[in-house]
């Protein structure tokens, strides 16, 4: 079963003309309110030996530490040029400025569009000081994210 499903992820890549190894590089940028922020994306597709990896500004999205943990669950390239990442994050009860923080997850879900550059990004908060002080729920944002020209493939 697991080959199989392998075999189709990798024709299906092979049919976007990614080749499981090489990397996807994007100039990105975001808004909040009066504030934006330039970021480069590197996705890094699966392959028979690792699984994909997402960077930002070439910090691995996969992280672990005592505070909790980040981490890449998915990334699937579909037709006709969209890229699906999931991640899920934990956050262990925190004392910030003397406020008591319960544990929080965050599940998020970025669908970048390679056509036009448009990322967008579904946070579903629960709990936490993200829940706190954002909300929990689900918070909706959209960045631009646009291949970064002369980059050269790689495996990061």
């Amino acid at each position: 079963m697991l080959k199989k499903s392998y075999l189709a992820f990798a024709l299906l890549v092979c049919s976007l003309g990614v080749q499981a190894s090489e990397s996807l590089v994007f100039d990105c940028q975001r808004w909040e309110k009066d504030y934006s922020e330039k970021y480069i994306m590197k996705i890094v597709p699966a392959s028979s030996a690792s699984k994909a990896k997402v960077y930002l500004d070439d910090r691995d999205l996969d992280r672990k530490d005592e505070g909790g943990y980040q981490t890449v669950t998915s990334v699937q390239f579909s037709a006709p040029a969209n890229i699906l990442i999931l991640m899920e994050t934990r956050f262990e009860p925190e004392l910030v400025d003397g406020i008591t923080y319960p544990a929080g997850k965050v599940s998020t879900q970025i669908t970048l569009n390679r056509t036009n550059g448009v990322l967008k990004k579904t946070d579903t908060i629960q709990g936490g000081i993200l829940g706190a002080n954002l909300g929990n729920g689900t918070h909706l944002s959209e960045e631009l994210c646009m291949p970064k020209v002369g980059a050269a493939p790689s495996a990061h």
